[in-house]
């Protein structure tokens, strides 16, 4: 296999934690993320493939833990990374990289341009994915772990709300064909308990594998970046390569929202929550609930 030109930036961390936010403004400064795309500005192609490898051990995003029974197994292993070599090298790719590349590349493993894709499941599939880039680079994404608590409590709420009016207007029905779908996406992320303890296991499996990567791995600080975003862009075209100059920098920090940093502090039922999990926190670098918290 010819191991491609320039090896890719995989993008990974916990939901809810700004790995969205950070794909679009590498995209602004040259780094190319995929054609399709969903609404996580996640490129279907290597989403896909990420959700496939997770049901192979009956893992999903909420519950990523059994993962490890496919990584354990050398012939499932061996077949996965087989499979998706081969599409990576079939029209397939396109999805991923559009026609004209396509047509110009046939295969991703050998592209000469900044690329990458982001993913947080890749916090736990990542194993696999260097087995067929092993030269990649990895950059990781940490934000506060109530915050992002707090995001994907407030998205289940809202997702159950539409999915109960569904129900409700439909119901009569169901009769003529049975109710395929749940009631939520994620019933671990409907208490801030669950949805914390899953942030400590992406946090601690991406440390996991930053430590093993040593330089070729970089993490970002979700608060260091919306308050500073001119340095923490800096750091990251720097790793990646790309050379969209000072004043390409300088105008992409527009886009953040400081205001999201520390969100929890200005509401009274989180900080007390942050409160019961100081100790969990502080695991992680984040010392201090009520003030300014230590760098992880």
């Amino acid at each position: 296999m010819e191991v491609g030109r320039m090896p890719p930036f995989i993008i990974m961390g916990m939901h809810r934690s700004g790995t969205s936010m950070v794909v679009q403004l590498l995209e602004r400064l040259g780094l190319f993320t995929g054609v399709r795309k969903q609404r996580n500005h996640e490129a279907m192609f290597f989403l896909n493939i990420n959700e496939w490898l997770l049901r192979q051990s009956c893992a999903a995003w909420d519950n990523p833990g059994p993962f490890r029974y496919l990584l354990e197994s050398e012939a499932i292993g061996a077949l996965a990374v087989d499979y998706i070599r081969s599409i990576s090298e079939t029209p397939a790719a396109a999805s991923f990289l559009g026609l004209t590349r396509y047509l110009r590349y046939r295969s991703l493993f050998r592209l000469d341009f900044p690329w990458g894709w982001k993913d947080p499941r890749n916090t736990y599939t990542l194993p696999i994915w260097l087995r067929l880039f092993p030269d990649a680079k990895v950059i990781h994404v940490y934000r506060n772990g109530v915050d992002v608590a707090n995001s994907l409590v407030v998205r289940h709420c809202r997702g159950f709300r539409h999915k109960e009016s569904r129900y409700r207007a439909v119901k009569a029905l169901y009769w003529l064909r049975p109710k395929r779908g749940g009631f939520t996406d994620s019933i671990r992320c409907s208490t801030l308990e669950g949805a914390f303890s899953l942030w400590e296991e992406y946090m601690a499996e991406a440390r996991r594998h930053v430590r093993a990567l040593g330089p070729r791995a970089i993490e970002l600080k979700y608060e260091d970046f919306v308050l500073d975003p001119h340095e923490s862009l800096m750091r990251l075209a720097g790793f990646c390569g790309l050379e969209s100059g000072a004043a390409g920098i300088q105008d992409v920090p527009g886009l953040v929202r400081r205001d999201r940093a520390y969100a929890y502090r200005g509401d009274a039922r989180l900080l007390a929550f942050a409160g019961k999990v100081g100790d969990r926190l502080a695991v992680h670098g984040y010392g201090d609930v009520t003030g300014a918290v230590q760098d992880g």
